[in-house]
């Protein structure tokens, strides 16, 4: 049988308090898993009522989001971030900030990924409509390209104004990989 936390690891024995199979790895000198390690560590703290550092529940962990990173940024800042969706080039402008906030950036980048990729989409579907026989299904596409981008752009713009978190199908998961949180 193998371990319950790792694929295709032989287990050596059963963990003593939940009885999952558990390799020698995973495996303490009690003969507990680490889910049963993690669970007493976790009803430790419970019993104090407390947890150390800035992670848990209550109020002397504050949590961190869009608007208190926003606290800081000039309100010229942010207005040239959410007006970036429907005008790409005030997207070019927030990225020379001086002040090199990573949320003004990551916004930026994803109005510049969002304006490309309607921009490629029109070409596309432009390219495909001049093949002859191909073409006619492009044709009832292509004039929804604008009042798509435009609606879509206006509402990220919104959210990005308002500090909310915008998630654009492909262009976040690409920003997310080249910029950190």
């Amino acid at each position: 049988m193998d371990c319950f936390f790792h694929a295709n690891v032989p287990s050596v024995a059963p963990c003593t308090e939940c009885g999952h199979p558990i390799c020698a790895t995973c495996r303490d000198e009690r003969g507990e898993c680490p889910s049963c390690r993690l669970a007493e560590r976790i009803d430790a703290v419970w019993a104090t009522n407390r947890l150390s550092g800035n992670v848990g529940y209550g109020a002397h962990a504050p949590r961190v989001t869009a608007t208190a990173t926003l606290a800081n940024v000039p309100a010229e800042t942010r207005a040239l971030v959410a007006l970036g969706y429907p005008f790409w080039p005030l997207a070019v402008i927030a990225l020379l900030d001086p002040k090199r906030n990573t949320y003004i950036k990551r916004q930026a980048w994803q109005a510049l990924g969002f304006n490309f990729g309607m921009y490629a989409l029109w070409f596309a579907l432009s390219a495909i409509a001049s093949i002859p026989i191909i073409g006619i299904s492009a044709w009832p596409l292509l004039p929804l390209v604008v009042p798509v981008a435009f609606v879509a752009s206006v509402v990220y713009g919104f959210k990005a104004w308002n500090g909310d978190d915008v998630r654009i199908p492909i262009v976040s998961d690409w920003v997310d990989s080249r910029i950190p949180a």
